[in-house]
């Protein structure tokens, strides 16, 4: 081999070694260049009315026997029936719960024998009674304690409102928080000279149900699920984290 060759072989060994050694040294300088990424949190929220109401009540009746008991509180079951449909309340929408009972006694002080005990006082039978309906406004309508002058003492709780298709609207909402969340990047990167790449990582925060323009509830961990309120404000948040190019 001449000496021309031999120089051309080791020039293009040369250029080859420093090639590769450029190329490496590239590479670990990428490897070790922070990777730029920016975070934001997006925010949606929603206005919206429920579309189903829970309404409970109970009623008991005191019997010292528990069938006469029983008999009394199948009357009033029966009255009170009556009462819902003359109200004009689907009865496919009331359930009537298994009775409880309750053995009751009451603690008495005897003067004669100046001594404490207790003193049977008859068997407790308890209705609970259960509406759920999407007829929101009749069962608002409905008065409750208008049993009482039927001789049924009534014991009323404060109905329960619920939306049911929550599913649908969550879904909804992720989609407004991504697409605010992704509006704040790309105006947060523009600004500063950058531009947005592709999506890093996701998070879906708390997803919250409260009664609009209301002081009364906290914003919870969990997330709040109010059912004390027909309307209702949903709100929902998201983080995302995005590479910049």
């Amino acid at each position: 081999m001449s000496n021309i060759n031999k120089i051309i072989i080791s020039c293009i060994l040369g250029l080859c070694f420093v090639g590769g050694a450029l190329a490496l040294g590239l590479s670990f300088f990428k490897a070790k260049a922070p990777v730029r990424t920016v975070s934001v949190v997006g925010m949606a929220s929603r206005d919206f009315q429920s579309d189903l109401i829970v309404q409970t009540f109970t009623y008991s009746v005191l019997d010292m026997d528990m069938k006469s008991g029983y008999e009394k509180i199948k009357h009033e079951n029966e009255v009170v029936k009556k009462f819902l449909q003359d109200n004009g309340i689907d009865m496919k929408d009331v359930t009537f719960k298994t009775v409880s009972t309750n053995r009751e006694e009451e603690y008495v002080y005897d003067r004669a024998t100046e001594r404490s005990h207790y003193e049977f006082v008859g068997y407790r039978l308890t209705q609970s009674v259960r509406i759920e309906s999407k007829n929101i406004s009749a069962i608002e309508k409905l008065n409750l304690a208008d049993l009482m002058s039927e001789d049924i003492n009534v014991d009323i709780s404060n109905p329960s409102y619920y939306y049911t298709k929550l599913a649908d609207l969550k879904i909804a909402m992720l989609a407004d928080a991504t697409k605010d969340a992704q509006n704040r990047a790309n105006t947060i990167v523009k600004n500063a000279g950058g531009k947005l790449g592709g999506l890093k990582t996701s998070n879906m925060g708390v997803f919250q149900i409260t009664a609009p323009n209301s002081n009364d509830e906290d914003y919870e961990w969990g997330g709040a699920f109010n059912t004390t309120s027909k309307n209702k404000r949903v709100s929902i948040t998201m983080r995302l984290t995005y590479y910049v190019k």
